[in-house]
């Protein structure tokens, strides 16, 4: 087995929990309710959790002196691996909610997968972060129901954020040549076998939301190569801000 695919296999699950936290992350004190503002932001931590347990990992693995503030923090943005629909911005409330909601779905999916990777430390991490992601899907498809079945404003509100990151879910399912290796070494997940799983759970909520099932067949890709939207270089800028003006600064 090569570690630099078993690293890279980490980083393309673990870039997207970090950065998804990180724009959740934005929303701390701007919800639209006290409530929901807490839940986002708790969401938030749990992500970055998740990302802190695999970049551990990562960093044994790559050895030397890293630290997994050098992987979270330090690389270039060619160098993160997460999908675009992560890093897409928070537009409004139904925006940041659809993009949780078309995220939660494959997570969670992904993740009851994962739990029986061979290897124990992916297993063991994925076993902790599957209760967490089980209450963010709970949390996003409820809202995506109560948006969508609402007022007028409310269901075109949520109908245009759901238009809109339609594009960027079949990305979810591309495969790296690191995602195909640890296939099969049996580490990693074969996430072709969830595609049709992924879209029915989708299309059963919104039709509960009273939503329209998008008929596009058009989709973005290349963020899992390191190819991203204008956004992500604005999130990179905010997320290694202290790392980068402050080098090997130690709390």
């Amino acid at each position: 087995m090569s570690n630099n695919f078993l690293y890279q296999y980490i980083l393309g699950i673990a870039d997207n929990s970090l950065v998804l936290g990180q724009r959740l992350g934005e929303l701390c004190g701007h919800g639209p309710n006290l409530e929901t503002d807490i839940a986002c932001t708790n969401i938030s931590l749990d992500l970055l959790g998740q990302a802190r347990s695999y970049f551990q990992y990562a960093a044994q693995l790559k050895g030397g002196d890293t630290k997994e503030d050098d992987i979270a923090f330090l690389r270039t943005e060619r160098e993160y691996v997460n999908v675009l629909l992560v890093e897409q911005p928070n537009t409004d409330f139904a925006y940041t909610i659809g993009r949780q909601f078309l995220f939660d779905a494959f997570h969670l999916l992904f993740l009851q997968e994962l739990q029986h990777s061979h290897d124990i430390t992916i297993s063991a991490i994925a076993k902790k972060a599957i209760k967490e992601v089980s209450y963010h899907y709970r949390f996003s498809s409820d809202w995506v129901k109560r948006l969508g079945d609402g007022t007028e404003e409310s269901r075109l509100k949520m109908q245009n954020a759901i238009n809109d990151l339609w594009t960027y879910t079949d990305e979810l399912f591309h495969q790296t040549e690191a995602d195909k290796a640890m296939i099969v070494e049996g580490i990693g997940v074969d996430t072709a076998k969830l595609k049709e799983a992924y879209y029915h759970a989708l299309t059963e909520i919104l039709k509960e939301a009273t939503l329209d099932i998008p008929e596009s067949k058009w989709f973005q890709k290349g963020g899992k190569n390191g190819v991203h939207t204008e956004h992500m270089g604005y999130l990179l800028n905010d997320l290694q801000y202290m790392q980068r003006t402050y080098p090997n600064l130690e709390w």
